[in-house]
């Protein structure tokens, strides 16, 4: 293998020798959100006309599992290679920031779609899925997964310790993620909140990934895509920036 194939490795690695962590427990958490939300709501939320609440439900929770585990995967390694002081094994080889950048993001996305995925598999125990443009449900996913695999490698790379770690996740990533429009379609908030979450960049990947099941969504998929895109681009162009500086991993 080559360097970053090596790395890209290491990390993918990682969260599988733990998979029942990593894994099994994301999947656990969205299933019961389904279970409880989908069987509260089920007769008191409609959102679109032809769509149940439960089966509306499902592309929020998968997307949302996708885009918390590919954030989780690259920021908690990093900080935990800083504490426990072995990042300096791989300080001291010839890898490259572009190497860096692929393996712990491409890592990232990889365990996004496993959990993503994993989360699908077990919804379909609560209602037929509907796939009206497999593309774009693709594409979303692993753009989101690539955004916040890109995220959690700038946090990463800033925190020195759990704590900050955790800060950033639960006042940033958590808020974002739960206020995208994961369990309701923000036609149905007042016209205050609407226009808030249009500043929400979260709110285009969860829409357009969930127009990929229904073919409907309260946005255009074309411009979350370009909103989306443009966002990974500039995160991107940050995190290889801090790469190629040693930000925080070189002193």
């Amino acid at each position: 293998m080559t360097g970053w194939q090596m790395l890209f490795y290491k990390e993918v690695l990682r969260f599988w020798k733990v998979s029942f962590q990593t894994v099994a427990a994301p999947v656990l958490t969205a299933a019961l959100y389904l279970l409880i939300f989908g069987h509260v709501m089920q007769d008191h939320v409609k959102v679109y006309d032809r769509i149940d609440y439960a089966t509306f439900l499902v592309p929020g929770l998968v997307m949302m599992s996708v885009l918390q585990n590919a954030f989780a995967n690259s920021s908690s390694s990093l900080v935990q290679s800083k504490i426990m002081g072995n990042l300096v094994f791989l300080l001291l080889t010839p890898l490259s920031h572009w190497a860096w950048f692929v393996a712990y993001v491409g890592s990232s996305v990889v365990r996004g779609l496993v959990v993503g995925l994993g989360v699908f598999v077990i919804t379909l125990g609560f209602s037929t899925p509907q796939l009206a443009a497999p593309l774009w449900i693709v594409l979303f996913a692993l753009l989101g997964a690539a955004l916040l695999g890109t995220l959690g490698l700038i946090a990463g790379l800033w925190a020195e310790k759990f704590d900050q770690m955790a800060a950033f996740q639960n006042f940033i990533i958590v808020p974002m993620t739960f206020l995208s429009g994961v369990f309701y379609s923000i036609h149905s908030l007042p016209p205050f909140w609407q226009k808030m979450s249009h500043l929400n960049p979260f709110f285009y990947m969860i829409d357009g990934f969930r127009y990929g099941f229904f073919g409907q969504s309260d946005a255009s998929p074309w411009l979350s895509l370009a909103i989306v895109g443009t966002a990974w681009l500039c995160v991107s162009a940050l995190a290889l920036h801090l790469l190629r500086t040693g930000y925080k991993i070189r002193s």
